[in-house]
């Protein structure tokens, strides 16, 4: 009874003594291998990877091939001198196995290359070149756009990506409208190939049998839908149907990322340009010039700045308004902007200028949110004949410099208190004639009070910079400007610095009309 379960076992059997003869072999044995078996030598007539096994010098491995099939070898001590080995066939579980791990490479793969890149556009392209690669022989990715476009990436298995922005019906294609909506979650649409508009074949992708259309989710906003052509019309597999989702999942969530990065880029840029100095204009009989430097290598904008407001016609005054926030970066940029705001709207008041530095005051103690403070200078002027006329005041700012052909720097003895600390203030307006060639020179302390030099530790002071300004005489505004930054960033060297903020108001040794 013994002998007919061993010999009718479905599985492959065999005996062997612990010198590695082959003692007993079923008939499932005897057909799997081609040699005969009993009274052999296992290593002659069994593959080695089991005769390996049988001898312990194989380590873990008890399993290969045996023809074209996969086995997996078991061992039962059946007496102290003889082991049964009971052979397995694996080959599907071997072949699943293998499948698995090319779809997981296939998703580590499509990781590392969708999640380092920020940029939407690539993300798009990349995503449709994967799922190409590997789930059909054609994809697109579209992604809606304002204004009733959609962007579209495609790409042919083998071939390279094409981006397009376009006009299209997204009801054309079956599951493409519900999956572009992104949420509530639509199930993938598998369709069939007749119901293909145009637009969506790719170039090289060749006759169409299977279609899919994916939703891309991406952190509860919709990031498009991927779609799927294939050349067999035997649709897709559960594996693929089950790993097109979790690609579209990580496609997704690089997309979204992407788009997200785009939108606060956008947003950033637009507020951005609110906070920025602003371009100098031509003036005419006065020439300007401006430069300014955040204390920060990689920011653009700080604490420091300035705004100018021409005005047309005679006998009207242009105003130009420097100042300084205390701190710096992002922060004082933020409380930078709302007084430019603020001094924006007194602009009608601006002939009087302790007025509008005292609405100033009023508004900066009034907002609970504004603990800081602000010195600043304003400077109205307007071209009488080849001269320039001047009012200028500060507000605990440092004093404005007058540069005279002759090469004399005077301080203009304009004082006052700092704006945004006292219920009351103080300001004391000057008025300056600039004859053809001389400049007025406003600038902020972060010139003044830029620290280096030989030691590494002293100011560059107002006395430096008026020395140096001396050697300047007659030179143009855009030049001096340019002259006086370099001086303060000189000093400081490789060391920190606050914001530099500095603009010259000259009047052109050209005659009145004239722009150097």
């Amino acid at each position: 009874m013994v002998e007919m379960v061993w010999e009718d076992a479905p599985y492959p059997m065999l005996a062997i003594s612990t010198t590695g003869v082959v003692e007993q072999a079923n008939q499932a044995a005897r057909l799997l291998f081609a040699e005969p078996l009993v009274g052999a030598r296992l290593e002659h007539s069994a593959p080695g990877w089991l005769s390996r096994a049988h001898f312990g010098c194989g380590g873990s491995e008890r399993h290969g091939e045996i023809g074209d099939r996969v086995y997996q070898a078991h061992a039962v001590h059946a007496t102290a001198d003889r082991t049964v080995w009971w052979l397995i066939d694996v080959t599907g579980r071997r072949h699943e196995a293998d499948s698995l791990r090319e779809w997981a490479a296939f998703l580590a793969d499509a990781s590392s290359e969708l999640l380092p890149s920020l940029n939407l556009d690539r993300c798009l392209e990349v995503t449709a070149c994967l799922a190409a690669r590997r789930l059909a022989g054609a994809a697109l990715v579209v992604l809606p756009r304002p204004g009733r476009r959609y962007a579209i990436a495609r790409c042919a298995r083998g071939g390279q990506a094409v981006r397009e922005d376009a006009v299209i019906d997204p009801g054309t294609l079956p599951g493409l409208t519900e999956a572009l909506q992104g949420f509530p979650p639509v199930p993938a649409r598998w369709s069939a190939p007749e119901d293909v508009p145009g637009w969506a074949l790719c170039d090289g992708s060749g006759e169409v049998g299977s279609v899919a259309v994916i939703a891309l989710p991406g952190h509860g906003l919709p990031a498009g839908a991927l779609v799927l052509l294939r050349g067999s019309r035997d649709g897709f597999s559960d594996d693929e149907r089950m790993f097109a989702r979790l690609f579209a999942l990580w496609a997704g969530s690089a997309i979204a990322v992407a788009r997200l990065y785009v939108e606060q880029a956008v947003i950033t840029e637009t507020l951005m340009s609110e906070l920025l100095p602003p371009p100098t204009p031509i003036l005419d009989g006065v020439e300007l010039a401006a430069r300014y430097r955040p204390a920060g290598p990689s920011e653009r904008v700080g604490g420091d700045f300035y705004d100018v407001y021409p005005v047309s016609g005679s006998g009207r005054e242009s105003l130009v308004v420097l100042g300084d926030v205390a701190g710096k970066g992002l922060e004082a940029a933020v409380l930078t902007g709302r007084i430019r705001n603020t001094l924006r709207a007194l602009l009608p008041l601006a002939d009087d200028h302790h007025r509008v530095l005292e609405l100033l005051n009023g508004v900066l103690l009034n907002d609970s949110a504004t603990t800081r403070y602000v010195t600043l200078v304003l400077a109205s002027f307007q071209p009488r004949g080849r001269r320039v006329e001047m009012r200028l005041t500060s507000a605990g700012h440092p004093a404005p410099l007058i540069m005279r052909t002759d090469g004399r720097v005077e301080a203009v003895p304009a004082v006052g208190t700092l704006i945004g600390v006292l219920d009351e203030i103080t300001s004391v307006t000057d008025t300056v004639v600039l004859e053809p060639g001389e400049t007025c020179l406003l600038y902020s302390d972060g010139i003044i009070e830029a620290r280096g030099g030989p030691l590494g530790d002293e100011f560059f002071g107002e006395e430096r910079l008026s020395e140096q300004l001396g050697q300047c005489a007659g030179m143009p505004p855009e030049a001096l400007a340019e002259r006086v930054q370099m001086l303060a960033s000189q000093w400081v060297g490789a060391g920190e610095h606050d914001d530099m903020a500095v603009v010259a108001i000259s009047a052109p040794r050209a005659p009145r009309g004239g722009h150097l």
